[in-house]
């Protein structure tokens, strides 16, 4: 098994060859099905590993936009994206799983809060790579004693193209805002693979079901989407502050509003989350310190700080600078004056990044005579490019 022990030899001697080998692969199908919902996923289907031949040449396409922005990794060996079978010749099924994180709010309200910062669903528990990779070596240690076969598993972080492959599993659909739409659970799903060498029965596809509605591309706040099923990442909240590693171009600053890491507007508006139900996860399930954190609070944290209080958590992996970066957008829009100070303390920070963005917030936050003199006192200290560019442009 990829990535952990036991694998195949430690997991089918010839005793559990002689007892499991006589299980028909539908037998071994819904024993697998069982095993996954013991374990916790919400949902399982399997594909075949040439479903996604089309959603290949989608992503070629937006590869060749350049609508990956900085996101080398996307571009590296794309054909082990597009093809299973690049990424691993012996597969020849694919088993998608997934877990349902559905938020037990409305993940929209807290933008009303301005003094308070915006975190994706995703991201306000631990961290659900660790969760549901744990999950899937379980389940492919079942499924090696059941089959002799070889498994690898993935999850959100090796070239494997989730949701289309959940969709030809069945799982549910690419929406217009290219998520993964499920008519059980809505937008709220965490994807996981087994890649197997075993052949077991596929599920048929799900088909698209958004109609008419555009309300994802409609509520975009940077206008990320060029068409229906197109996204350009560069224009994206979650790319900005999460993937982009330099400032927030100026043009987006404004929309970005108080989300200081990720952006849920397209998940949350989808009509199909009228079916969505809360996650049962506790581990998933919004820390109360991550909900609606101050934004005063969280300008002042150090670096040490900032791992204490995101550890387990995905947001801890962008670093502290590129954060302070977003609290600071978040602080530049939130039209509280009182909040400049916090922005003041941080004009002497060690990081570009952030000297940079608090320059942004307090040409927000202050007079334009208070701007002016704090700049002429300030900005001639300034020994970054881009920084004294902030001041200039301001």
């Amino acid at each position: 098994m990829a990535g952990g022990r036991p694998g195949v030899a430690d997991l089918c001697g010839p005793r559990l060859l002689s007892t499991q080998a006589r299980l028909a692969p539908a037998e071994i199908k819904q024993k697998l099905a069982d095993e996954a919902r013991a374990l916790g996923f919400d949902c399982i289907g399997i594909t075949d590993p040439d479903a996604i031949a089309k959603a290949g040449q989608y992503f070629r396409e937006f590869l060749e936009a350049g609508a990956h922005g900085d996101m080398d990794w996307l571009a590296a060996n794309p054909q082990r994206r597009t093809d299973p079978r690049v990424l691993w010749p012996g597969v020849r099924s694919v088993i998608m799983l997934g877990v349902n994180y559905g938020p037990d709010e409305n993940p929209l309200s807290i933008l009303q809060q301005r003094s308070r910062g915006a975190i994706s669903v995703y991201a306000r528990g631990d961290d659900y790579h660790d969760l549901i990779k744990k999950r899937l070596k379980a389940l492919a240690r079942w499924l090696v004693a059941a089959t002799c076969e070889e498994v690898k598993v993935f999850v959100d972080t090796a070239a494997v193209m989730e949701k289309p492959l959940a969709q030809a599993a069945g799982l549910g659909w690419q929406g217009k805002h290219t998520n993964l739409v499920s008519r059980e659970l809505g937008s709220w799903l965490f994807l996981g693979a087994i890649y197997t060498a075993a052949e077991l029965p596929r599920d048929e596809a799900d088909t698209d079901h958004c109609g008419s509605c555009r309300a994802c591309l409609d509520a975009c706040p940077t206008a990320a989407f060029p068409a229906p099923y197109k996204l350009d990442a560069r224009r994206c909240i979650s790319y900005l502050t999460i993937e982009n590693k330099g400032p927030i171009p100026h043009e987006f600053r404004k929309a970005i509003g108080n989300r200081i890491y990720g952006c849920d507007d397209c998940l949350a508006v989808c009509p199909w989350n009228k079916f969505a139900q809360a996650g049962h996860e506790s581990k998933l399930a919004a820390r109360d310190e991550l909900r609606a954190p101050d934004l005063a609070a969280l300008a002042r944290l150090d670096d040490a700080a900032f791992r204490a209080l995101f550890t387990k958590s995905p947001v801890k992996r962008i670093g502290r600078d590129r954060f302070i970066r977003n609290v600071l957008i978040a602080i530049g829009n939130s039209n509280d004056a009182a909040l400049a100070i916090e922005a003041k303390h941080l004009l002497d920070d060690e990081s570009p990044l952030v000297r940079g963005a608090a320059v942004w917030a307090l040409s927000q936050l202050t007079a334009p005579d208070e701007f002016a003199a704090l700049a002429a006192k300030t900005a001639s200290y300034e020994t970054d490019e881009t920084v004294r560019a902030e001041w200039q442009n301001a």
